[in-house]
Order: structure tokens, then C-alpha cells, then sequence
């Protein structure tokens, strides 16, 4: 199927009110984050279903269908490479993992980062070296720092938290909200597989941490225990 053939199947689901609502709660105005993005309106549901029926689609079309101005078009593309990623070969998987950090300007929102990052770029590094994660860390642009962190849960996952407690400690300093929440949300997954070791990184570093970083990354903790940390007595 070609992404002129997807484009218009995605199209013709368009519903006006969900865009509405969509535009707002990703911050699409004028200063905000999601700044200028365009919507559709098409659940997520809906959308896994029809990568599931577009992933047979070549790298050429879905690469072509991640330049879309539109959210779900770019979205849709990205839940046809995890597919495809997963049942690849290690050259197809290469050739997803190039296609996907040549795009990385297109993965332009949380839910695209968080839908894609690990699953691709955290498995795909699984056994290489871990320098484009560091180089992302670094990066001036905050959805290619948000794909550091998040495609360390793949690690995360498998038990290996030393790449999540680095890139945790390089962004410790950062500006945006929106990192704070996933170096929490990094955190409080090391705290569900090594409570230890997550306590020994707040130990070090829970004063400095931003409020929302701590918030997310205590929120499982007992009330008397979150209360310690927020008040710096922990």
C-alpha cells in the first residue's frame, strides 16, 4: 500500500471534534510545546488497527507517511515500524533504526516518542554502543532528549539500569516539564525492579531534582515516605 493510499484511508476517519480536542491537550498554540501541530482526530485504538493492516507497507511509503503535518498520519507510521521492527531480521531492523533517526524531526510529541523510542531505538542498541543516547541527552531539542531517556526503558525493562540512572543524572538540570515527567516515570520503573537502587539515586540526588521529576518518581512510595522526600527530609 502506497502512503498516498494510507494518507487518504486515514483521512476519511477524520472527526473535527476529537482534532479540537486533540490540538489542545497537545498543546498546539502559539508558545507551546506541540506549537502548529495538526490533528485528524483519530483515536489511538483506531489507529493500531490500521497499522496493523498497513505494516506490510515498504520503509519507502511509511518513511514518506512520517513527514505528514498530520499528528495521526506521523503516529500511524511509527506504530508500523514497531511492528515491522519486531518481526525483522537484523538487517530490516538496521535499515528501521537509520530510518528512524534520519526522522527524528517528524517524532515532534510525547505520545510519538513514547509510542516508538524504546522499542526501537533502546532494542536496536540493546547490544551496541550507547552513544547516540548520549548525543541525544545532550541535544538542544527536547523530543530528541525525550527519546534518550525513553529508550532506556527497554533496558529498564531487562533488569540493565545503568544507561537510565546517567541519562537520568544528565538531564537533572533541564528545563522542561516534560523531561522531568519521564526521568520520574524512568525512576519509578528502576524503583519497580530494584527499589534499592532507586533509592539510592534520590539519595544523592532528590533536593536538586525538579519537583515534577521527584512527584513522578516517589509516586508509589507510602504517603509518609513521599511526604520525607517533598520536604526535603528524607
Amino acid at each position: 500500500m502506497s502512503a498516498k493510499e494510507i494518507s487518504l484511508t486515514l483521512k476519511a476517519l477524520a472527526d473535527s471534534e476529537i482534532a479540537k480536542h486533540s490540538q489542545r491537550f497537545f498543546k498546539t498554540g502559539k508558545g507551546e510545546y506541540g506549537e502548529g501541530d495538526k490533528f485528524l482526530g483519530i483515536r489511538v485504538p483506531v489507529l493500531r488497527q490500521h497499522a496493523k493492516r498497513f505494516e506490510s507497507a515498504s520503509l519507502n511509503e511509511i518513511q514518506n507517511i512520517l513527514k505528514s503535518p498530520y499528528h495521526e498520519e506521523r503516529l500511524c507510521a511509527l506504530l508500523m515500524l514497531v511492528r515491522k521492527f519486531k518481526k525483522g531480521d537484523a538487517k530490516e531492523q538496521k535499515a528501521i533504526y537509520t530510518l528512524y533517526m534520519k526522522g527524528i524531526q517528524y517524532i515532534n510529541n510525547w505520545d510519538l516518542v513514547d509510542s516508538s523510542a524504546h522499542q526501537i531505538v533502546g532494542s536496536f542498541l540493546e547490544t551496541r554502543s550507547r552513544r547516540p543516547i548520549y548525543k541525544l541527552a545532550k541535544s538542544k531539542n527536547l523530543w530528541e532528549r525525550r527519546i534518550a531517556i525513553m529508550s532506556t526503558f527497554h533496558w529498564i525493562k531487562n533488569n540493565n539500569f545503568d544507561e537510565a540512572l546517567v541519562i537520568s543524572r544528565l538531564l537533572l538540570d533541564d528545563s522542561e516539564d516534560l523531561i522531568h515527567k519521564a526521568v520520574g516515570w524512568m525512576l519509578r520503573e528502576i524503583g519497580n525492579r530494584n527499589l534499592s537502587m532507586e533509592k539510592s539515586f534520590l539519595k544523592q540526588h532528590y533536593k536538586r531534582m525538579p519537583r515534577t521529576m521527584l512527584r513522578y518518581a516517589i509516586e508509589k512510595f507510602p504517603e509518609e515516605e513521599r511526604i520525607k522526600y517533598l520536604s526535603g527530609n528524607a
